[in-house]
């Protein structure tokens, strides 16, 4: 697994700006090595702004959007066009005007379609099989305060959930208390693995995943990528860190 690198923002416009020009240029490579792009989106504030600015990149027109899959790292349970859904509310922030194919965007079940968390999980699971995902191009991941990735919380028992694709977590610190995440084995089947992180309410947790705090506190330093793992941060993210590059 590769070993952490830190880039600095200063502020979060250009954070996400930034991190929207590297994807375009990570999907533009990963087509031609291969011919398709699997990319992980997050949800949160961060995971809108970074489609917000990709949709507004000049370079977009350099993808092949036809041939981009999309994916999250996580969901919360809830019924298709929520809006407290990640889906939802990238949908919202401009991934519907990059001309993806529908059927390359690889949606969470909700209760509408699945009769629990856990057939949600099986379902999506089932997908990433059948789209032959197990490596994704770019996983990007935001990081709560508390170190949390996905829906992978501290001292929470689905952390160290392990021989699983996606798994149903319930009893979620953060509301709502039912959702669906990728555990941090498949997490890690990526080759490059982005965590996108703003504000100074972030910085002790950045602190805690660069330097490598345990499982149980802080899931978000347990993530690398196969090839590359980097820590896209703003000014105020970084304020924890000794060196910054």
């Amino acid at each position: 697994m590769s070993t952490s690198t830190v880039v600095v923002h200063p502020g979060k416009q250009a954070l996400a700006d930034g991190a929207a020009a590297r994807l375009a240029v990570a999907i533009i490579d990963a087509q031609s090595a291969r011919g398709v792009a699997h990319v992980s989106m997050t949800g949160g504030s961060m995971g809108s702004e970074i489609v917000r600015s990709l949709a507004a990149l000049p370079a977009r027109d350099a993808v092949d959007w036809s041939q981009v899959h999309v994916w999250w790292g996580d969901e919360r349970y809830l019924p298709a066009g929520d809006t407290d859904r990640n889906d939802t509310q990238n949908d919202a922030a401009g991934l519907a005007s990059l001309g993806l194919d529908p059927a390359h965007v690889h949606r969470v079940p909700g209760p509408d379609t699945t009769s629990s968390a856990e057939e949600s999980a099986a379902a999506y699971s089932a997908t990433v099989r059948s789209a032959d995902a197990g490596a994704f191009d770019v996983m990007v991941l935001g990081v709560g305060p508390d170190g949390h990735i996905a829906s992978l919380f501290p001292h929470h028992p689905a952390a160290g959930t392990t021989d699983a694709i996606a798994i149903a977590v319930h009893d979620s610190p953060k509301p709502p208390p039912t959702r669906v995440s990728l555990t941090l084995e498949c997490l890690e089947r990526s080759r490059e693995v982005w965590f996108l992180v703003s504000g100074a309410d972030k910085a002790d947790a950045v602190r805690r995943g660069v330097t490598g705090a345990p499982l149980e506190t802080t899931p978000a330093a347990h993530v690398h990528g196969q090839e590359r793992t980097l820590w896209l941060v703003d000014t105020d993210a970084a304020g924890d860190l000794e060196s910054r590059e």
